[in-house]
């Protein structure tokens, strides 16, 4: 497998973050390399956060992607869409949550926009909006097929406590369907 690169945006205080980290644990389980890079724009609840994830077989020598570089990207909040959007290949994968993140036309040209309502997933159809990082997970994996999915699962209910397993399960199948229903 060549290398992926993906990128989860959003604002302070939204859970997609854990996505990447998850991510990355993951791809090391199967013995291959990950690498998850967080820039926070402000450490107050509400700043743009990005974390850029690497995965790939060999040995990964430079953590950040480079604009231009990245093969999908998720986003939950207009601010962090406008600012990181950029490093999205030409014709990338972008998956945005359209309660909260609109595209230009011409965005929608330049990347293959896809709208999938994480957060709304989250709250009313899982019952807990911090599940969201998990909807964000299983779509991201849906779309670009990147780590097995039972060692995916497997290394997200290991980070997260046990009375919600059963929860986070129920937000991993609903953003893989979602993920299937819109293309992937």
């Amino acid at each position: 497998m060549a290398r992926t690169l993906m990128r989860f945006t959003g604002v302070g205080g939204q859970g997609v973050l854990l996505a990447g980290e998850i991510f990355a644990a993951a791809k090391i389980k199967t013995g291959g390399y990950g690498l998850k890079t967080a820039t926070y724009t402000s450490q107050v609840r509400g700043g743009a956060t990005v974390v850029d994830i690497t995965l790939d077989d060999e040995e990964i020598y430079y953590p950040y992607a480079n604009d231009g570089e990245i093969d999908f990207m998720l986003s939950v909040a207009q601010v962090s869409y406008n600012l990181f959007k950029n490093g999205v290949s030409e014709g990338g994968i972008i998956v945005v949550e359209p309660n909260l993140v609109k595209p230009t036309d011409e965005d929608r040209k330049r990347w293959k926009i896809i709208e999938i309502p994480i957060i709304t997933i989250a709250k009313e159809e899982v019952g807990n909006v911090i599940t969201q990082s998990v909807v964000a997970l299983a779509i991201a994996n849906t779309f670009m097929k990147a780590i097995d999915r039972q060692v995916l699962i497997d290394t997200m209910l290991s980070k997260v406590p046990e009375k919600v397993h059963a929860l986070n399960k129920k937000a991993f199948d609903l953003g893989e369907k979602y993920a299937k229903e819109a293309g992937a």
